[in-house]
């Protein structure tokens, strides 16, 4: 199974740039990591229009037998092990690729959590993508060494 992370943002904080990259760089080979950004769409009064033109930009990134889920302030609050055993039960339904999606400033329009297999959150307060990114790289890290092995998780 591969991972992705889909991530709606300008990419310009460059502190949680470099953790999200440094955390991401030590996940296994094997999953084969990607990300995507998607350039934001530009506020022209509707938080609405925002967010559904930027689901459209996040669903046109999946691939058929893709498990998508969202990160949103309205999902599941998962601790580090139930986070590791979403990524197991996604390898054990034989997910292709699961694909972990963080909205913009305006957060996910409906379309992309009516396609969501799971909706999460990372945190109970509200985080700003590039912070959620780089929360959900060392996340990851965390779940790759619960799961096949590392000194990391204590």
């Amino acid at each position: 199974m591969k991972i992705t992370t889909l991530w709606v943002g300008k990419g310009r904080v460059t502190w949680a740039d470099a953790g999200a990259i440094e955390y991401t760089r030590r996940l296994p080979s094997h999953l084969g990591y990607t990300e995507t950004q998607i350039k934001p769409v530009a506020f022209q009064g509707n938080e609405v229009e925002v967010r559904n033109a930027e689901a459209e930009k996040i669903l046109g990134q999946l691939k058929s037998g893709d498990r998508l889920i969202a990160l949103d302030e309205r999902g599941n609050a998962p601790d580090s092990h139930e986070f590791a055993a979403l990524i197991d039960q996604a390898a054990q339904l034989g997910t292709r690729r699961l694909a972990f999606a963080i909205g913009g400033p305006y957060g996910h329009g409906e379309a992309v959590r009516n396609r969501a297999w799971k909706t999460i959150r990372l945190s109970r307060m509200v985080l700003n993508h590039s912070m959620a990114r780089m929360v959900l790289s060392e996340q990851l890290y965390r779940a790759s060494t619960l799961l096949w092995g590392g000194q990391y998780h204590h």
